[in-house]
């Protein structure tokens, strides 16, 4: 009998985790929809992988290119099913909560949570099918929060609580979720979201700089230190491969050493003493140089 060849749906795939990761399952032989939003993405990602990679025009935060996804994913491996679904699709929206755009704010939570829901709800008949797994790419900003990242932080909350919940409601059906918890990471993520927090300035008032200064600054500093110093976005797929293929996948699959150390931070001290060294840290780093 010939073995049925595995398939897997990758939100966000045009850069990043998402391209790393259907690059790897491709050449690991699985049937991999590489959903990305524009032509030009899918055609070059599909130029560096093999004949079974196809990629869909998929835009999470619009319920008709969803629907139009998963119904030409479901012809395409008919009568099957779907045996992966890695929710990666995400942005990043920088600002003091006091001034941040509620447009925004909304549009992060637009592509972070529900479009990550909408597509989960749209491609559940195509996984119930194979009893696939899901793979929701969170953040360790989902369980340790940051001045300046409130919104980014909000949306990734929302995401650890939606996976639980996915895990306790559809475990019975056979269909694991698994969390996937990185620090810093070296994408693309970082330069979009220093390019939004740039435009963002451009709208706050003059008081936002008299009461932020300091974090505008070491915000700098971090975008800067998680392009150059973020792990490997290779790593990530890993974990992302073991939680699609191991018989007992993890729950959650924390990884970076920045990620433990804030997550160990957060365990050990009081919560006044982890607010004390973060303002500690903004008065030390965001200062500028003499």
């Amino acid at each position: 009998m010939t073995k049925r060849t595995r398939t897997v749906l990758i939100t966000g795939a045009s850069t990043g985790i998402g391209e790393c990761a259907a690059h790897r399952l491709d050449r690991m032989g699985w049937r991999v929809f590489a959903g990305v939003r524009r032509e030009e993405d899918g055609l070059r990602v599909a130029a560096n992988a093999s004949h079974r990679l196809r990629w869909v025009l998929l835009d999470v935060t619009d319920p008709v290119s969803i629907t139009g996804a998963i119904e030409f994913i479901g012809r395409e491996i008919s009568p099957g099913g779907l045996d992966g679904l890695v929710n990666n699709a995400g942005i990043a929206v920088g600002s003091p909560l006091e001034f941040v755009d509620l447009n925004a704010l909304r549009r992060q939570f637009e592509v972070n949570v529900f479009g990550l829901v909408a597509v989960t709800q749209a491609a559940l008949p195509l996984l119930r099918t194979a009893k696939g797994r899901i793979v929701n790419i969170g953040s360790v900003s989902g369980r340790v929060a940051a001045p300046m990242v409130g919104p980014y932080s909000a949306s990734k909350h929302a995401v650890e609580a939606i996976s639980d919940v996915l895990r306790m409601e559809l475990g019975p059906a056979g269909i694991e979720t698994s969390l996937i918890e990185p620090g810093s990471v070296r994408t693309p993520i970082w330069e979009k979201g220093a390019h939004s927090f740039e435009e963002a300035q451009t709208t706050f008032p003059a008081e936002a700089f008299t009461r932020y200064q300091m974090h505008f600054n070491l915000m700098e500093k971090v975008v800067r230190r998680g392009q150059k110093h973020g792990i490997d976005p290779e790593r990530v797929v890993d974990k992302i491969l073991h939680a699609l293929t191991s018989k007992r996948p993890r729950h959650r699959y924390l990884l970076g050493r920045d990620a433990r150390i804030r997550l160990v931070l957060q365990s050990v001290l009081p919560r006044r003493w982890m607010d004390g060294l973060v303002q500690r840290m903004i008065r030390k780093h965001g200062t500028p140089a003499t």
